[in-house]
């Protein structure tokens, strides 16, 4: 089953998460460039700080904390320090572009907890084939977003339509390093829908994705039962169709494959 990603500040959400199966409790301190690259787009720009992940940390008891730190900067080595302080099980390093980012980020982690490469620009994905021959990368996720910008291309989910991202799981794939993709809305929501993502990452032999910002937007719920209702609801109802998904032939996933393709190129002409 999927590793899911679920991105908060929040210790009582973090707590409800964990009770109906995050498997990560996702805390976003990545600041650097990303107002630049994201200034049009309607995203979340975290304003998470590291006294969350002290907050979040007791708390945890089956899923672990995982912290993406900014792109490697002159202070990433006290930023990585204070982290791995705080609790953190994973750190994920965003907007890394040369092998050079990312052998000084496992420098800097030292072994002390599990590392996890966000790969979401062009020049990562030229550089890939190097960065795979490096020791002690335990997990890579492939940033939908950030990458169709780095492309310049017009929608998100162009990269899943125009094969870039089965050549990047490929890759990782034979290094043998978990790896996934994107993120995934309720079951029965979303541009593409949850249901032909979550087959997709059947399909690639994904093992992680984020629960989008749609799955659960705190920000217009007021009371954390509705909150805890959502989750509770909705994470059974994507585990479900998750091991439908796993069922499926692979004719049958390569149909649905061809669907995302066209839903693809649907949105992009409504955009046109």
């Amino acid at each position: 089953m999927l590793t899911l990603m679920y991105i908060t500040n929040s210790p009582s959400v973090a707590e409800i998460a964990q009770r109906y199966g995050v498997d990560w409790i996702f805390v976003d301190l990545e600041t650097l460039g990303k107002e630049e690259r994201q200034r049009d787009m309607n995203t979340v720009k975290s304003h998470h700080t590291v006294n969350d992940i002290s907050a979040i940390k007791p708390i945890l008891t089956t899923s672990k904390l995982l912290v993406r730190v900014n792109p490697i900067h002159d202070g990433s080595r006290a930023e990585i320090e204070d982290v791995i302080s705080r609790g953190a099980d994973i750190i994920m390093l965003p907007m890394w572009k040369t092998v050079q980012n990312v052998v000084d980020f496992l420098s800097f982690v030292g072994g002390r907890c599990k590392t996890l490469l966000l790969l979401e620009t062009k020049e990562a994905c030229e550089v890939l084939d190097d960065v795979l021959k490096i020791d002690g990368i335990d997990f890579i996720h492939i940033g939908l977003n950030d990458l169709h910008l780095s492309y310049n291309l017009s929608f998100m989910f162009e990269p899943l339509s125009n094969g870039l991202v089965d050549v990047l799981c490929n890759k990782i794939a034979q290094k043998g390093i978990p790896y996934g993709f994107g993120g995934i809305a309720r079951i029965g929501e979303g541009l593409i829908p949850a249901e032909m993502l979550l087959i997709e990452h059947c399909r690639l032999n994904s093992s992680m994705a984020i629960l989008s910002r749609s799955f659960c937007n705190t920000s217009i719920y007021s009371s954390i039962n509705d909150i805890e209702d959502i989750f509770a609801n909705n994470m059974k109802k994507l585990r479900d169709f998750e091991g439908v998904a796993m069922s499926l032939s692979a004719h049958d996933m390569a149909f649905n494959h061809n669907r995302i393709v066209e839903c693809v190129k649907r949105v992009i002409s409504e955009k046109l």
